[in-house]
Parts: C-alpha cells; sequence; structure tokens
C-alpha cells in the first residue's frame, strides 16, 4: 500500500510540473531561459512567484465555497420571517461591509489567537498559540464576501416571484426541495453577475494576507523587488499576474453564465 502511495505522489508531483504554466516544461518563465531574472531554479525568482500565484489561486479558491455558504444563510436569514434573524443578519452585514478588509484580517488574525490563549489560560495553560496565516486569511476573506454575498443573493430572491414557492407548494414538494428544483436554478441565474464582480474583488483582496506573512502573488513579487532591486519589474509582473487571473475568471464566469442560460431555456 505504501508503494501505491508512493506512485501516487510521484505521478502527481510530475503532473503538477507537466502542467505548471510558469515553470512547467513549456511554461511562461521557463521560456525566458536560466539566466533570465525570472528563470525557474536557483539562478531566478520564478519559483518563487509561481509558488505565490499558487497561494493565491489556493486561497481564493478555498474561500468561495465557505462565503457562499455563510452568504447564502446570511441571506435567508434576512429574508425570514422571525425578526430576531433578519436583525441578526443585518447586524452581521453593517459589521462586516463596514469594516475595512484589513482590519477585519488583523481582528481574525490576533483576536483568534488572543482567545484561544485565554481560554487555555484559564484551564491553567500557558502554551502560545499561532493560528496559521492561510486559515486567518481564509476565515477573514469568507466574512467580507459572504456579508456581500448575502445583499446580493437577497436582492436575487426579492426578485424571484412569490408565486414560484405557491407552485412548488401546489406540487407537494417540501420547502426544501421548492428551493433545490426551483429557486435555486433561478436564483444563480439572477445572482451570477454581482457574485462574478465579487470574485473578482476577492481575487484582488488576496494580495492583504501578505501583511500577515503568508507567500502571495504581491509578498513574493515584494520579496524580489527589495532583493534584486528592480521593484518596477517586479511590481509590473505582479500587475500582468493578477490580470491573467482576472481575464480567466472572466472567461470562466462567462461560460457559467451561457451554461446556466441554456439550462434554464431547456426548463
Amino acid at each position: 500500500m505504501s508503494g501505491l502511495f508512493s506512485a501516487l505522489g510521484s505521478f502527481w508531483t510530475w503532473f503538477q510540473y507537466a502542467f505548471d504554466p510558469l515553470c512547467g516544461p513549456a511554461g511562461l518563465f521557463t521560456l525566458f531561459g536560466s539566466s533570465s531574472i525570472v528563470a525557474c531554479g536557483a539562478t531566478g525568482w520564478g519559483d518563487e512567484i509561481a509558488f505565490g500565484v499558487k497561494v493565491t489561486v489556493t486561497l481564493s479558491l478555498a474561500t468561495l465555497p465557505i462565503g457562499l455558504l455563510l452568504g447564502f444563510a446570511v441571506a435567508l436569514a434576512m429574508q425570514s420571517e422571525e425578526k430576531t434573524l433578519r436583525v441578526a443578519g443585518g447586524i452581521y452585514t453593517t459589521i462586516f461591509r463596514g469594516l475595512p478588509e484589513l482590519l477585519t484580517l488583523f481582528i481574525v488574525y490576533y483576536g483568534v489567537q488572543m482567545g484561544i490563549q485565554s481560554i487555555l489560560a484559564w484551564f491553567g495553560n500557558e502554551q502560545r498559540i499561532e493560528i496559521n496565516a492561510f486559515v486567518a486569511g481564509m476565515i477573514a476573506l469568507s466574512v467580507v464576501f459572504s456579508s456581500y454575498c448575502s445583499e446580493v443573493l437577497l436582492s436575487a430572491f426579492r426578485a424571484i416571484p412569490k408565486g414560484q414557492y405557491e407552485a412548488g407548494d401546489s406540487l407537494g414538494f417540501h420547502r426544501a426541495r421548492t428551493m433545490r428544483l426551483i429557486i435555486l436554478p433561478q436564483l444563480i441565474r439572477i445572482a451570477l453577475p454581482g457574485l462574478g464582480n465579487l470574485w473578482m474583488n476577492l481575487l484582488k483582496d488576496t494580495a492583504l494576507v501578505s501583511v500577515i506573512g503568508l507567500s502571495d502573488i504581491l509578498r513574493q513579487t515584494g520579496i524580489a523587488a527589495k532583493v534584486s532591486k528592480e521593484p518596477f519589474f517586479f511590481y509590473l509582473l505582479a500587475c500582468a499576474l493578477f490580470l491573467a487571473l482576472a481575464m480567466l475568471s472572466s472567461i470562466g464566469i462567462s461560460a457559467i453564465d451561457r451554461w446556466s442560460n441554456r439550462a434554464g431555456g431547456r426548463r
């Protein structure tokens, strides 16, 4: 069994290298040659910047589903008939839309550490706790994303006629089934443009995690700029990388939009 896992690990390592768009055999940085300042390997900064791109993309993709689920839950609370849930949802969105994203990140990164240490100290444990920078960034960006996402989804919910819910009731559907089969497909089509904009903002906001030591695009290019004394080149490279991610995202969002419209047409 250990041999199988070792073989799978080796294959995954080869797969990542072979299809790496920056430092793979046909990667962008590889094409510049070994003498370039962005060469992959010991002679350039290609490997470090490629790792930063992976961290940025991974953080964004890890944050997206959490933010969507939180935003959906808050949107449901804000249109609930229960006043307490509506007030709680309004307070949540007001706080995290009103606070600067960087401040939210600091509160999560330092506040969670202090909270855990206080709890441990209450039990007589004086051990120092340090929260992982990736986890802190994911939590902070998730709550910020969800606060904006909830407003987009709430507007989409309000755009769906109440007759759609009544149609589900008349068919004998439970409310959860009505939501899954009737409401959610319409919700996705209506909210997709707004959610696409929020995804673009999320990609940009990942640059904030560089201040807590996470090796994203901005941190890696910043280190390369200081060491190489070529700040304009490396920050211009960071711009190009973020723009490339934005363009790929636009293509993906357009494809999802076309698919959702075709699916809606078939219904």
